[in-house]
C-alpha cells in the first residue's frame, strides 16, 4: 500500500467516523501529525501500519456520523490556522470531547512559544529552592507533568545554581510522546553541567510515578524499564545518545484514550532512567532499581496538573493528594493553576459570557485535600498565602507597535488561541464562532482596550514538617 491509498483509507475512515485526522493520528499512533507528515512525503514503518489498522478494525464505525469539517490552511480571518479542526457537536459522554485539553499539540505549542508563562512559573518554582532542606544522598525533585520539559530544564538550573555539588534525583511524569522527545532534546546541557544527575521520566500515573512502582498486577507484568548511561564528557556526544532513543521511545511510548473518561492512558508502563556512566560509581545510591524506590522528595512541581473544570474531588484525591504523600521531611510541593480575572478571560466572556471555567481557587482544593489525606496530613502544612504572593501574571510577547489601530492577524489569532488554551475551550464550542468572526472582534476589543494581553496564574504550597 502506497502513502496515497492510506491517505485515502485514513481519510474515509475519519469522514465516515466523524473523527478530524489529527484525532485519529493521536488514538491509533499517538501522533496528531500522522497524516500531515504523510502528506509532505514522510513514510511510516510496517509496524506502524500495522497499528492504523488494527485501530480501525477495533474502532469500526457506528453509523452515518457528521462530516468533519477540516480548518484551511489559507490565513483567512475566519478561520484561524492555530486552531484544531472543527468537530460536529459530540454529546456530553463523548471521550472525544472530554480528551485531556493539554494534548491539542497546536494550542499547546503556540501557546508555549508567544506567552511567559513558562518562565515565570520556573521563576515561581526556583523561589521554593530556598526553603527545602535536602538531605544525603541527593536533592529530590518530581515534575508532575513536564509537559515540553521548559519548567523543568529551567528549575534543574536554578538548583546546579543553589545546590552546585550535590547530586540530583530527578523524576518528571509525562504521559504525551511528543512531549518526551521535546524535553530530552533540552537535557543534553544538564547532564554536561552538573553531572552528577540521574533522569527519570515516567508515564505512570499520578498515584504511581513518585515511587516509580505500578500497583496493578496486570500493568507491573508489562513494565518497560529502560536505563541509558551516558558515555562521552560533552553534551554533543550526549545529545546523539539521546536522540538515538527515538526508535525506543516510538515503540512504547505509546497512549490511548480512555472509553470510561476520554483522558489518556497508556498502553504498557515505561521508565526510563538516564545518567552518566562516567559518574556511575558516585550516583550508584541513587540510581532507581525496578521494584519501586523511596519518594521522599525535597520538591514537588504541579504545574497545571488538572483540568480547570475538573471536579474538586478529582484534583483533591486524584492528584495533590498523592502528591502530597510522596514529599519527605521538610519537603515542598507547589502546585499551580489558571486564576481568571484577567484581560483573556475578558475575551472569553465577550464571546461566552456565562463561561466561568475557574470554579476552584486554592483555598477550596487546599481544605479538600486536607479532608482526603485525614490523619496522614497531619505533619502537613497547607499554605495558600494571600494573594500578592499567591498570584502572579505572565504576558503575551508582542511589539508595542503590534497593539495599534491595525492589529496584525497573526497577532490576533496568537492573542485568541491564548485565551481558549487558558481557559480551557473544548473544540467543539469554537466551529460557531470562529464561523461567523466574532472571536476575532472580540479579541481586537480587549487588546486595544488593555494594550497586551495577560493572564493570571494561582499558586499554593503543601509543605512537610522537617523531622
Amino acid at each position: 500500500m502506497n502513502a496515497q491509498q492510506l491517505l485515502q483509507e485514513i481519510s474515509d475512515y475519519c469522514r465516515q467516523a466523524g473523527l478530524a485526522e489529527s484525532t485519529f493520528g493521536r488514538r491509533a499512533v499517538n501522533d496528531g501529525k500522522l497524516t500531515a507528515r504523510l502528506r509532505g512525503g514522510g513514510r511510516i514503518t510496517t509496524d506502524t501500519l500495522e497499528r492504523i489498522h488494527n485501530f480501525m478494525t477495533a474502532h469500526p464505525p457506528q453509523g452515518p456520523r457528521p462530516i468533519v469539517i477540516e480548518r484551511a490552511r489559507e490565513p483567512r480571518l475566519t478561520n484561524s490556522p492555530t486552531l484544531a479542526p472543527v468537530m460536529a457537536p459530540s454529546k456530553p459522554g463523548d471521550p472525544q470531547r472530554n480528551f485531556r485539553f493539554f494534548d491539542n499539540r497546536q494550542k499547546y505549542l503556540l501557546f508555549v512559544n508567544t506567552c511567559s508563562e513558562k518562565w515565570e512559573v520556573a521563576s515561581r518554582i526556583a523561589g521554593e529552592l530556598a526553603l527545602i532542606h535536602p538531605r544525603p544522598p541527593a536533592v529530590r525533585v518530581f515534575d508532575a507533568g513536564v509537559g515540553d520539559g521548559s519548567v523543568l530544564v529551567r528549575t534543574m538550573r536554578a538548583m546546579h545554581d543553589r545546590f552546585t555539588h550535590m547530586p540530583f534525583y530527578v523524576v518528571g511524569k509525562e504521559i504525551s510522546l511528543e512531549d518526551v522527545r521535546l524535553t530530552l532534546q533540552k537535557m543534553a546541557d544538564r547532564f554536561f553541567e552538573h553531572p552528577a544527575t540521574v533522569l527519570i521520566l515516567t508515564n505512570l500515573a499520578y498515584a504511581d510515578a513518585p515511587w516509580l512502582a505500578v500497583k496493578s498486577l496486570n500493568a507491573a507484568s508489562s513494565l518497560v524499564w529502560h536505563e541509558l548511561p551516558l558515555t562521552g564528557n560533552s553534551a554533543h556526544r550526549f545529545e546523539q545518545q539521546i536522540i538515538d532513543l527515538e526508535p525506543f521511545l516510538a515503540l512504547n511510548w505509546k497512549a490511548g484514550v480512555s472509553a470510561r473518561t476520554g483522558n489518556p492512558i497508556y498502553e504498557r508502563p515505561v521508565v526510563l532512567v538516564i545518567y552518566r556512566d562516567d559518574h556511575r560509581f558516585v550516583l550508584d545510591p541513587i540510581i532507581p532499581r525496578p521494584g519501586g524506590t523511596v519518594a521522599n522528595y525535597d520538591l514537588v512541581i504541579a504545574s497545571q496538573p488538572y483540568r480547570a473544570r475538573a471536579s474538586l474531588e478529582f484534583k483533591a484525591t486524584r492528584v495533590i493528594g498523592p502528591l502530597s504523600r510522596a514529599l519527605g521531611p521538610g519537603g515542598r510541593l507547589v502546585a499551580i493553576h489558571s486564576h481568571g480575572h484577567d484581560p483573556g478571560m475578558e475575551i472569553i466572556q465577550k464571546v461566552w459570557p456565562d463561561d466561568h471555567p475557574f470554579i476552584h481557587d486554592r483555598h477550596q482544593i487546599l481544605k479538600a485535600v486536607k479532608q482526603d489525606l485525614g490523619a496522614a496530613g497531619r505533619d502537613l502544612n497547607f499554605n495558600a498565602y494571600a494573594d500578592n504572593r499567591a498570584l502572579f501574571r505572565y504576558v503575551m510577547h508582542t511589539l508595542p507597535s503590534e497593539i495599534s489601530d491595525s492589529i496584525g492577524t497573526s497577532t490576533l489569532f496568537a492573542a485568541w488561541n491564548a485565551a481558549i488554551y487558558v481557559a480551557q475551550v473544548e473544540d467543539d464550542r469554537l466551529a460557531e464562532v470562529v464561523a461567523d468572526g466574532r472571536y476575532l472582534d472580540a479579541t481586537r476589543s480587549v487588546l486595544r482596550e488593555r494594550g497586551g494581553l495577560w493572564f493570571f496564574d494561582e499558586s499554593y504550597v503543601i509543605s512537610r514538617r522537617r523531622a
